[in-house]
């Protein structure tokens, strides 16, 4: 199995790597749009600014390149926001992958900006990616993963599970082959780690 992690200009690249490193999966770091091409799945990391990282894409001269990949790709935070049509961060237009905006969380109700740390998953839809994850909708306990993020996306069709902060948001969300995370599964304990699996056993 080929993974690729696309090398988009994020500051998360260890954390991620350093995850699938213990789920046993091999990865390779690349730009190269041959490489990504070839992969037998990709991971759009990120963590900074939209603008910064769209231009990176675009110099790269991978945006095409991604919004035509058929294998499982997986956006996580920032990746995840790359994945949609705009974003309020820099007002930039992003991949276009995913119908809909990136906003950023109102500064209302002494709401705190960004959202930092640790928030309950609620299932919107059941999807293999939650295969193995106890969510109490109810209760909302033992499904806390780790956030870290001022603009958020809204909750749509493609949303598989959302969070409430100030507002209801989408924390994971699928189109077609695309999934995105916008919490940090490689930071969220077992569950995130589940969460990775589970998006490696897509791939199988």
């Amino acid at each position: 199995m080929k993974l690729v992690i696309i090398e988009s200009g994020g500051a998360n690249f260890l954390s991620v790597s350093t995850a699938f490193e213990r789920l046993g999966v091999n990865y390779q770091l690349s730009n190269d749009a041959r490489q990504i091409q070839a992969a037998d799945a990709v991971i759009l990391p990120g963590v900074g600014s939209a603008g910064f990282s769209m231009n990176k894409l675009h110099k790269d001269g991978l945006v095409d390149v991604i919004k035509n990949l058929k294998q499982p790709v997986l956006g996580i935070c920032l990746g995840m926001q790359l994945l949609y049509e705009y974003s309020e961060e820099d007002n930039v237009v992003c991949l276009g992958i995913i119908p809909g905006k990136v906003t950023k969380f109102p500064n209302t109700n002494n709401l705190i900006v960004p959202h930092m740390g640790w928030n309950n998953l609620k299932t919107v839809v059941n999807d293999p990616i939650l295969d193995g994850i106890k969510v109490d909708n109810l209760k909302a306990h033992g499904s806390d993963v780790y956030f870290v993020h001022s603009y958020y996306a809204p909750v749509t069709n493609a949303t598989i599970a959302s969070t409430e902060y100030g507002v209801n948001f989408t924390a994971i969300t699928k189109y077609d082959n695309f999934y995105g995370m916008q919490f940090h599964p490689e930071k969220s304990g077992q569950i995130g780690s589940k969460l990775l699996e589970n998006f490696i056993k897509l791939i199988k």
